[in-house]
């Protein structure tokens, strides 16, 4: 299981409290019923389901009654259900959806007001390191991740979404930090993970002064690659993993030079070609045979 930075665990003790329940509100305003199934292997029976089907892994965020906000217990079948599909070696990309109104809310609220009474409690502290944890391990997945986001994402379900390597959002998609309205700190490297997609503006206008934003956006923004209608989001983004699912090994050996490359700040170019040039060798050298 991953874990998070001690610096980074430390400072999300001293600053978490309470959401409030109008965070979850707003993050069931909008949004269509639950995604249409597909043919394959399907896992798991709670909260978290995996389905593959054709080299591609369906991550279901499942808990619409209180809109896919995350517990320790769901986070821990996030972290399980990552590490499966890093097992199965046919898998090549993963899609991460949630049913019914929403991506995710964030934090469940009942966690998330137990741990504010008193964050360095050992059970709070650690409950919220498995909320932190389990996004952080999306963006550790072995395979290419995107983010289908339908409804609205807020707080940690903003996290959620910026940990997968690409996104398709509907158009009418409610993407909020939700933190400023409860005189809250971001948690979980919020500022990190937005700036880098976004920039330092975007990142302000967000996290600092709560600015919320729609699919369209979120595209002009280099948030999302496409603003669609509800219906056609998923599908989308499910064409878009088969591409490269296609060829799983490749598609592993690409993830790990692209976040190097790109994800975790950029290096020097003369560091890149290096970088990957092995890999590079290996696919030219298996086209050959």
């Amino acid at each position: 299981m991953p874990a998070v930075s001690a610096a980074l665990r430390a400072a999300s003790a001293e600053a978490e409290a309470p959401w409030s329940d109008a965070c979850q509100r707003v993050a069931g305003g909008v949004g269509a019923g639950p995604p249409s199934r597909r043919g394959g292997l399907v896992a798991g029976s709670g909260e978290v389901l995996l389905e593959v089907d054709g080299g591609v892994a369906i991550v279901t965020l499942n808990a619409p009654d209180r809109r896919n906000a995350l517990t320790p217990g769901m986070a821990d079948e996030l972290i399980a259900t990552f590490d499966e599909v890093d097992a199965k070696a046919e898998v090549g990309a993963l899609v991460i959806r949630g049913v019914g109104k929403s991506f995710c809310a964030g934090g469940d609220v009942a966690t998330l007001t137990s741990a504010g009474k008193d964050p360095a409690a050992p059970d709070a502290y650690e409950g919220m390191g498995k909320i932190y944890d389990s996004f952080y391990r999306l963006g550790q997945v072995r395979v290419p991740t995107v983010a289908a986001v339908r409804g609205s994402a807020v707080g940690a379900g903003m996290n959620m979404l910026l940990a997968a390597d690409l996104r398709i959002v509907s158009k009418d998609v409610r993407l909020l930090a939700g933190f400023l309205k409860r005189g809250m700190h971001p948690g979980g490297g919020h500022f990190v993970i937005l700036s880098r997609l976004i920039g330092r503006e975007g990142a302000a206008a967000m996290a600092l002064f709560g600015e919320e934003i729609n699919g369209d956006k979120a595209v002009e923004l280099g948030l999302a690659w496409e603003a669609l209608d509800d219906a056609a989001v998923e599908d989308r983004a499910i064409e878009l993993a088969q591409r490269v699912a296609a060829d799983p090994e490749l598609a592993r050996l690409a993830i790990g030079n692209f976040r190097k490359e790109v994800v975790n700040g950029a290096i020097p170019w003369d560091v890149a070609m290096q970088s990957e040039r092995p890999a590079q060798m290996w696919s030219m050298r298996r086209s050959a045979t």
